[in-house]
């Protein structure tokens, strides 16, 4: 079986929306307590806290006068958090992600439900607290036989509810095998090109709101903060990021989704996109176009369905390389798109469909040989490289 989210929108009921509210508000609380407390005690003491004391810390924190309010909302959520937030220390200690941040009431929330705080049966879902199921809109229904491990209860800052619900979905079934594999170079102007010399174009869903977008933003800064006026432009404003992100996503599924389904070997390049959007000319274009988004959508749909993805070495020059004879270019700006090569005499080489092509072969070739492919005479020894403190090291003599 293999695990799966299925994610819905749900209209809670006025009395339910009071006490989801309450119950996103307190783990907000209880996480930046806990964040706050860790934080101190290393930077004072240079101590680390474990899940296990914040647990005991909230016990504490639940008996102040203050905080009695704690009590009047299921405890699964607030354990939940700490759990949360212990994984994203480990996170940040194993250096996988940057140090956690504090919650902030305007991005909406989250509540996460174990097993002990709801109850699922006959297609309806009862929250802990509450009186009546939640009022869920089931564009598909859970796989027979299916019942939920956890349920995470999100609302977005456009003022929308979804409820996302675990499972182990024995439907998930393994593809079978096609003979096709395809190599695949992102990019801006064409989001995708393949080595088959397929081009899909870049829909540019922010590009296409970008202006309706200005004029809300432009409505939010006139507004007196703390108004009310203020919420309701700012909601305005998140309706609008909204759609983009829904429209984005949509888009992605599909056509992750067919590239799975047609293809057995999937290539691609193991793009540092954190790094790329620091560029202040493209860092738009390319947090548009989600290519983090798609490679994550890639690799775990190819998980699913039995399909292969590869990932070759961020330095491999495809697109300078000839896939005729080899040969690679000194240089290759971004406004070439077609070149000559002057070694075997190719010419109108497309710059996209050439990257593609070298992208599929490298990928084979990391398949039967196991191992990043590199560029010609990329060598580490000797060069500059960064110790664990960040100094550079001289290189040996």
């Amino acid at each position: 079986m293999t695990e799966r989210a299925y994610k819905y929108r749900f209209f809670p009921t006025a009395e339910q929306e009071n006490l989801l509210r309450r119950t996103m508000g307190c783990v907000r609380l209880v996480y930046n307590k806990a964040l706050a407390t860790r934080t101190i005690a290393w930077y004072e003491r240079q101590e680390r806290i474990s899940y296990k004391e914040t647990s005991s810390l909230l016990t504490g924190w639940k008996k102040l006068e203050d905080l009695d309010f704690l009590n009047e909302v299921s405890c699964v959520p607030l354990q939940q958090c700490l759990r949360h937030l212990q994984k994203a220390f480990a996170n940040f200690w194993g250096k996988c992600a940057k140090y956690p941040r504090f919650k902030a009431k305007r991005y909406g929330g989250s509540a996460e439900f174990t097993k002990s705080a709801f109850n699922y049966r006959n297609g309806s879902l009862w929250l802990a607290k509450c009186k009546e199921p939640l009022n869920i809109v089931w564009s598909r229904l859970l796989p027979d036989g299916c019942e939920p491990s956890t349920v995470t209860v999100k609302l977005d800052p456009s003022g929308r509810w979804f409820v996302s619900m675990l499972v182990d979905d024995y439907t998930i079934e393994t593809l079978p095998p096609t003979k096709k594999k395809v190599g695949i170079d992102a990019g801006i102007s064409r989001l995708i090109t393949t080595s088959d010399g397929e081009k899909i174009a870049n829909p540019k869903h922010f590009n296409r709101l970008y202006q309706k977008l200005a004029c809300a933003q432009k409505e939010l800064s006139r507004k007196t903060k703390g108004s009310l006026n203020r919420y309701k432009a700012r909601l305005e404003v998140a309706k609008i990021h909204a759609q983009i992100k829904d429209a984005r996503t949509d888009f992605l599924h599909k056509l992750t989704t067919g590239l799975v389904q047609e293809n057995s070997v999937i290539a691609i390049e193991d793009l540092a996109v954190r790094n790329m959007v620091k560029n202040h000319k493209l860092a738009r274009s390319i947090s548009d176009a989600a290519w983090g988004e798609m490679f994550r959508q890639l690799e775990y749909k190819c998980e699913w369905y039995g399909r292969k993805l590869v990932k070759i070495d961020r330095f491999f020059p495809s697109s300078k390389r000839c896939n005729h004879c080899g040969f690679v270019a000194d240089k290759m700006p971004l406004d070439v798109r077609t070149w000559d090569c002057p070694s075997c005499g190719t010419t109108g080489i497309d710059r996209d469909i050439n990257a593609g092509k070298n992208i599929l072969a490298a990928g084979l070739a990391v398949i039967v040989c196991g191992a990043d492919i590199r560029p010609d005479n990329h060598n580490v020894k000797g060069q500059l490289r960064k110790t664990r403190r960040g100094r550079k090291q001289k290189p040996k003599s």
